[in-house]
């Protein structure tokens, strides 16, 4: 099989990795385009390195993670645009559940944390194990445990601040 074959049917079997990657770390659909676009480009230009001592997604989450974080950096040095309220223009929103306020008040409070945490949180999410994700962000498996107890009291600290806001208006 050619290079080019290989690397198509990797990204096909991984496809939802890329996009939740994608999705993770960017607000927008066109941010999110941009992004998995950029991710794929560094994939085959960084395919030739991969010397299989991970599996292949655990080396394509490290990649797509990088160049999101990069691609965030990059994202707020340049002048911010001006939403526009989609609202507006009567779009029908689908695929939320009822639970709508519930996932953006999370989405917040996930955008609010930094980058490093970030990541471990999302790959927790995936259903990671902590060897795993220890494998693709470079640290140790203890501190994968740390760390995600630390985001997880922060993320409950704020659950209830804004529950305590909310109970006094």
């Amino acid at each position: 099989m050619e290079k080019k074959d290989t690397f198509i049917k990797a990204i096909q079997e991984n496809e939802r990795l890329i996009f939740k990657v994608a999705s993770f770390y960017t607000d927008s659909k066109d941010d999110r385009d941009d992004l998995v676009q950029d991710i794929i480009y560094n994939l085959w230009k960084s395919f030739d390195t991969f010397q299989q001592r991970s599996s292949f997604s655990t080396w394509m989450y490290r990649v797509a993670m990088n160049v999101a974080i990069l691609h965030l950096k990059q994202r707020k040095r340049k002048v911010p645009a001006v939403p526009i309220d989609l609202g507006a223009l009567n779009f029908a929103e689908t695929g939320f559940d009822g639970n709508e306020e519930k996932l953006q008040v999370l989405r917040k409070l996930m955008n609010d944390l930094n980058l490093f945490d970030k990541g471990i949180l999302m790959l927790y999410l995936e259903d990671k194990s902590h060897t795993e994700i220890a494998e693709i962000i470079g640290i140790s498996k203890s501190n994968v445990g740390t760390k995600l107890s630390r985001i997880k009291q922060k993320l409950r600290q704020q659950v209830n601040n804004q529950n305590q806001k909310t109970a006094w208006n």
